[in-house]
């Protein structure tokens, strides 16, 4: 199996157990129904972990492009490769998607809020705020690049690093995650998304495309972000790359932060002439 190949399936195979926890845990019908926080964020994590044993050998077991550009850009994988990466990543998380859909076929006519059937394929924020749902994504990337580099950077039992990948996905995920469902991968979240936006799923509603770009946005910069910080001060090593990173990010936070500002006193001026 080539590189390319291995991200497919990995990257279905992460989001296959991932976005099948979502479904159990909100479809109506699902003997999973309501089965809450921690069961999910420890769903996901052990789909992170069966991603990384079934292709880690095979292609590194990125399945994320906020890895893949993370690591291209502190030398850490060629940037030669990282288009090729991205777009494995991204097959690799409509196919999961898709089996989802399939697996659970009944639930979802039987399922009448609409908010639910997206939520199983992708992330939305607890509290709607531009800012804030951005900085949320930037964060929680930034620790899981740091976490790669850190744990890759120990010695570990043989076989055992794909497990502490995964429990750094659960602790991020219960600490982090309850802003914005934690996405921390753009193939995870844009992928179902637009699963979501081409299969006939009964009433299913829109695709909140407005959202959409923070998702992706914010975990690639956040795990630049996580990346070029382990380089700087694990490694001692601080580049231009550095720079250009962490003005890049505070560049977007102003920029976002303008927007949401914009966008609340919009909404407040609505609110006040209805």
């Amino acid at each position: 199996m080539t590189p390319f190949w291995g991200e497919v399936l990995g990257t279905m195979i992460l989001v296959l157990f991932g976005a099948g926890i979502g479904a159990g845990s909100s479809l109506k019908g699902s003997y999973a129904k309501d089965a809450g926080w921690i069961v999910i964020t420890i769903a996901w994590g052990l789909a992170v972990t069966m991603g990384v044993f079934a292709v880690g050998s095979i292609s590194g077991a990125h399945l994320n492009p906020a890895v893949t550009v993370g690591f291209a850009i502190i030398g850490e994988f060629p940037w030669s490769d990282v288009p090729s990466y991205i777009v494995a990543q991204m097959i690799g998380a409509i196919l999961g998607a898709t089996l989802v859909f399939l697996h659970y076929l009944p639930h979802w006519k039987a399922t009448d809020d609409p908010g639910a059937k997206l939520g199983v394929f992708a992330t939305s924020p607890a509290i709607p705020h531009t800012f804030s749902n951005l900085l949320s994504e930037m964060i929680g990337t930034f620790i899981l690049i740091l976490g790669l580099l850190f744990i890759g950077a120990n010695d570990f039992t043989e076989g055992l690093n794909p497990f502490a990948v995964g429990l750094l996905i659960v602790v991020i995920g219960m600490s982090l995650g309850g802003t914005t469902g934690y996405a921390i991968n753009p193939a995870r979240d844009l992928g179902p998304r637009i699963a979501h936006f081409l299969l006939p799923i009964p009433g299913k509603g829109n695709s909140n495309w407005g959202y959409s770009w923070i998702p992706v946005v914010g975990p690639i910069v956040g795990g630049s972000l996580g990346a070029v910080c382990y380089k700087a001060f694990f490694m001692g090593e601080i580049t231009a790359g550095f720079w250009s990173v962490m003005g890049a990010s505070l560049v977007l936070l102003i920029v976002a932060y303008a927007f949401g500002k914009k966008q609340s006193h919009e909404m407040d001026s609505r609110n006040i002439a209805s």
